[in-house]
């Protein structure tokens, strides 16, 4: 089933190059664990307040969420009426939303792209259509719930594929180009009258050139219609952010779509950086420091195509805690001050 050349109804948005504009510029966070956190009984405090995790947020500049989606979890929270609920929330207080398709029923990531239980044993053409079928149905429910995405990654950090075997890369990227066509299909096919979603694709090579461009240089092959390239960037992981420089404005140039490092984050105290010297100190003048460069680097992507930072989990509880942004006793980090003085309009 070959959906290469498949007509696409889909509206692509123009978007003119240019300063970067409030409406324009993600200031972001995944708090895709918030509302489980929130539960299970942490209070989050803003200079000694308790306040929800997503009214912190909002009161330090913020203005968008990424939520991941997991087909259907044994252990983790992230299914379909939690994720909902995450969503109607942080509607309510004015966020714009990303959802985040792991297209498993958990961590789907450049080591790993399971597929999930419910569609073992299924052909190739049958993944296809179980992926339009189930992103069209979902995004039918976010929508009906009151709170649709504004952008939809197809999949996360796509860089070696999806749903392995059968969209593993780099053996079957024809198989993943007509995943990927399923996704978006399904996302046009769920939003019903509503505007379409602007479409991500994400891969995990924030500072890495060389493999960018030959994962988008095959992509594009396809003629796959996205709006958005997701990045991630983790530093320990990555490299630097001269080299994070480097890939934005290779990106921006060569392939004239909007970039957002949808992944980040830095500890606020020791643990990556134990053995090797560290770009910033793992303290919590460091973590700040690091979200600010961060951003510099992202808004001074050419031709204003750098439209945001989204930090990984800021109330993440348990061994990742030192990458949140509050310390042990719930109290907000400095690093949540970043953005109180930043422009957006």
């Amino acid at each position: 089933m070959n959906m290469k050349h498949v007509p696409l109804l889909l509206a692509v948005a123009v978007l003119l190059p240019g300063t970067i504009q409030a409406q324009d510029y993600a200031v972001g966070a995944d708090i895709s664990f918030l509302a489980q956190a929130e539960k299970d009984g942490a209070v989050f405090k803003d200079n000694g307040v308790p306040k929800p995790g997503l009214q912190i947020l909002k009161d330090h500049g913020y203005n968008w969420v990424r939520l991941r989606l997991f087909h259907t979890p044994a252990q983790l929270p992230n299914n379909l009426e939690y994720t909902i609920a995450l969503a109607k929330d942080a509607k309510k207080l004015g966020f714009k939303f990303l959802l985040d398709y792991h297209y498993a029923d958990d961590w789907a990531d450049p080591g790993k792209q399971p597929i999930p239980k419910a569609w073992h044993g299924k052909s190739h053409e049958e993944l296809v259509k179980a992926v339009f079928e189930y992103t069209r149905d979902t995004i039918a429910a976010f929508r009906e719930s009151g709170a649709p995405p504004d952008i939809v990654q197809v999949g996360n950090e796509v860089i070696n594929g999806m749903l392995w075997p059968d969209g593993k890369l780099p053996e079957n990227w024809d198989n993943f180009a007509q995943l990927i066509y399923a996704g978006i299909n399904g996302v046009d096919a769920g939003r019903g009258n509503n505007p379409r979603p602007k479409i991500m694709i994400h891969i995990d090579r924030g500072a890495d050139l060389k493999r960018t461009k030959e994962f988008f240089d095959k992509l594009n092959s396809y003629d796959i219609p996205y709006d958005i390239i997701g990045q991630s960037y983790y530093p320990w992981w990555h490299g630097s952010l001269n080299q994070l420089r480097q890939n934005l404005e290779f990106m921006a140039r060569e392939y004239q779509k909007d970039i957002i490092v949808v992944e980040a984050a830095y500890n606020w105290k020791p643990g990556n950086y134990l053995n090797k010297s560290a770009p910033f100190p793992e303290s919590p003048a460091g973590q700040k420091e690091f979200l600010d460069e961060l951003n510099r680097v992202v808004t001074e992507t050419p031709n204003g195509r750098g439209k945001g930072v989204f930090w990984w989990e800021p109330a993440v509880r348990g061994p990742l805690t030192a990458r949140g942004f509050f310390d042990d006793q719930y109290n907000a980090l400095p690093v949540i001050t970043v953005f109180d003085g930043f422009t957006r309009h």
